[in-house]
């Protein structure tokens, strides 16, 4: 099927439906199926595919092919993310359609592969620094954990670490998902400012399990040595005495 399509109709997108589906591989499906528990509606099509399927439509009528296509699978809506990743276009008309992908996002693995993509950003840091603002007041646990992953994927730097850091420690949000991000990104963080995350760490508000668990990703890096990962060992927080 020629994905640089110039129109998308609605039978197109069912030929692209049946596409996805004898492109998926049964055994792939199993074992990721494990990695999203939860989610229903996996077909079982490799990301790499994914990829190159996204870069094809981006280079056709990509307008017309997000105004039509449907997210009923987790891979439409993964390629629904990814193309708008590779188009090229204007930041706000790229920052409207992320608006209506977002709610889209009911799997950790679509949210960060997507956000993985948004390369956009890298030019237009301060701009969707604003953007992700109404993401990060939001009480629902996908929408927040997009703004977590990206805020980790692009605004770690020396010129947005402090805010990060007064950000992570405003986050309230019982949702597992929003916690391993939080986490996920502290352990981004001291790989790349250990001094300064170190402080943060020793006087940051965040709750017990995200705390915890921030240090144990840390412990995991394959970038902190071992007489570091020792020292990050004993600054984990104790279970209150009953």
């Amino acid at each position: 099927m020629d994905l640089k399509r110039q129109h998308w109709t609605k039978g197109d997108i069912a030929l692209l439906e049946q596409e996805l589906k004898e492109t998926a591989d049964p055994t792939f499906q199993v074992f990721h199926q494990r990695l999203v528990p939860g989610v229903t509606n996996l077909l079982g099509v490799r990301i790499p595919v994914l990829r190159d399927m996204a870069k094809q439509i981006a280079k056709g009528n990509w307008q017309e092919y997000l105004s039509n296509t449907k997210t009923e699978w987790y891979e439409e809506t993964m390629l629904y993310g990814l193309v708008i990743g590779y188009i090229k276009t204007d930041i706000e008309t790229r920052l409207s359609l992320v608006r209506e992908f977002v709610p889209r996002i009911d799997n950790w693995a679509v949210c960060d592969s997507c956000c993985s993509g948004f390369k956009f950003v890298e030019k237009n840091r301060e701009r969707v620094y604003d953007f992700l603002g109404e993401y990060l007041a939001s009480d629902q646990e996908y929408e927040l954990r997009f703004a977590v992953i990206m805020l980790m994927d692009y605004f770690i730097t020396p010129d947005y670490l402090d805010r990060l850091f007064l950000l992570f420690d405003s986050i309230r949000h019982e949702g597992y998902y929003v916690k391993m991000a939080v986490a996920w990104a502290l352990s981004v963080c001291f790989v790349k400012f250990e001094g300064q995350t170190t402080d943060y760490l020793r006087e940051c508000r965040l709750d017990d399990a995200t705390y915890n668990k921030a240090l144990q990703k840390i412990i995991e890096s394959n970038r902190v040595d071992k007489r570091t990962k020792d020292r990050v060992r004993k600054m984990k927080r104790k279970p209150p005495k009953e």
